[in-house]
C-alpha cells in the first residue's frame, strides 16, 4: 500500500473466505481496528475521518469497509447479520496475521465487535462501543431514527432527501454539521446497484425473522455476561438511533465495563466529539500497554 498525505494507506482488498474485504491503516504499535456504523453510503475512512491521524500516532490502526459497504462484497447473511460481520473481521485479522487488536465500533460495527468478543474471544483485546446495535432491541418499539435508518431502500426507494433527513434528524445533535458535500458523498455510495437489490442493514423477514431478531439482541444471549473483556461503551445522551439507556444495560450486565455518556452528542460520537473520543479512546487504551 502506499501512503496518503495523511499518513493513512491508500488501502488494498484482500480475500477473507469467500469475500474481499477492503481495508486502509496507518501507524504502528498496539492493532486498533476500526468499524463503522450501518447507515446508507457508510465506509471505514469516512465514519472515522477524524479519528485515524490521531490514534494512528500511538496505534496501528486498521479500518475496513465492512461487507455490503465501501469497496468490500456486498453479501451479508441475513440470517444472522451481527455473526457474519464478526467472522469477516475475524477473518481479516487471520489474513493480517493479527492474533488480537483492540476493537471500536459505532452502531453496526459495534455490533460486530462485540459478537466477536463472544464467538473468538482470544482476537478481542479492549472493546470500544459507541451506541452499539444489538442492544435491547426485542426490549422496545424501534427508535424514530433507526425506523428511519430501515426504511431507506423500501417504499419509494432510496433518495438524496431521504438520506439529508436521517443525516440530520437522526444521526447529530447538531443538524448544521452535516455539509452538503458530506450528503452528496453518502448518496453516491448508497446507489451502489448490488447494494440497492440487496442491503445489508434491513428488517429480518421470513419465517426464521423471530429467531434472527432474537439472536441480534445481545442482551438475550447469555454469554454477554461472560465477556471479561475490559470494555468503554460511549453514548451520546441524545443518540436518537439507539437508546442511550443501552449503555446501562451493558454495565449492568458485563464484567468490566466503564460507561461513559456524553452530552450534546447524538449517535455519531467519534465524528461530533471527535476531540474527546480521541482523548477517552488514547487513556482507555494505554491502560494496557
Amino acid at each position: 500500500m502506499t501512503s496518503t498525505d495523511s499518513g493513512v494507506e491508500a488501502g488494498r482488498t484482500v480475500r477473507v473466505g469467500d469475500r474481499d474485504i477492503f481495508y486502509t491503516e496507518a501507524g504502528s504499535g498496539p492493532a486498533v481496528v476500526l468499524l463503522h456504523g450501518g447507515g446508507p453510503g457508510a465506509s471505514g475512512l469516512s465514519n472515522y475521518s477524524r479519528n485515524i491521524e490521531v490514534l494512528a500516532r500511538r496505534f496501528r490502526v486498521i479500518v475496513p469497509d465492512l461487507p455490503g459497504y465501501g469497496r468490500s462484497s456486498k453479501r451479508v447473511d441475513q440470517g444472522d447479520p451481527f455473526g457474519d460481520l464478526a467472522a469477516a473481521v475475524g477473518g481479516l485479522l487471520d489474513v493480517l496475521e493479527v492474533p488480537r487488536a483492540h476493537l471500536i465500533g459505532n452502531s453496526y460495527g459495534g455490533a460486530a465487535a462485540l459478537r466477536l468478543a463472544m464467538d473468538r474471544p482470544e482476537q478481542a483485546e479492549r472493546l470500544i462501543l459507541m451506541g452499539p446495535g444489538g442492544i435491547g432491541t426485542t426490549r422496545s418499539l424501534p427508535t424514530e431514527g433507526l425506523r428511519a435508518l430501515l426504511s431507506y431502500y423500501t417504499g419509494t426507494g432510496p433518495s438524496r432527501e431521504k438520506l439529508a433527513r436521517f443525516l440530520r434528524e437522526h444521526l447529530v445533535y447538531d443538524a448544521a454539521t452535516i455539509t452538503e458535500d458530506m450528503i452528496d458523498a453518502r448518496y453516491r455510495a448508497s446507489l451502489d446497484p448490488e447494494v440497492t437489490a440487496n442491503p445489508p442493514l434491513r428488517r429480518p423477514s421470513g419465517p426464521a425473522a423471530l429467531r434472527t431478531l432474537w439472536r441480534m439482541d445481545f442482551t438475550r444471549d447469555p454469554r454477554l455476561r461472560s465477556v471479561a473483556h475490559r470494555t468503554l461503551v460511549i453514548w451520546g445522551e441524545a443518540d436518537r438511533v439507539n437508546r442511550p439507556a443501552g449503555g446501562r444495560m451493558l454495565a449492568e450486565r458485563m464484567p468490566n465495563c466503564d460507561l461513559y455518556l456524553a452530552a450534546r452528542t447524538g449517535h455519531w460520537v467519534q465524528w461530533e466529539r471527535a476531540e474527546l473520543f480521541n482523548d477517552l479512546v488514547g487513556a482507555f487504551l494505554d491502560e494496557s500497554r
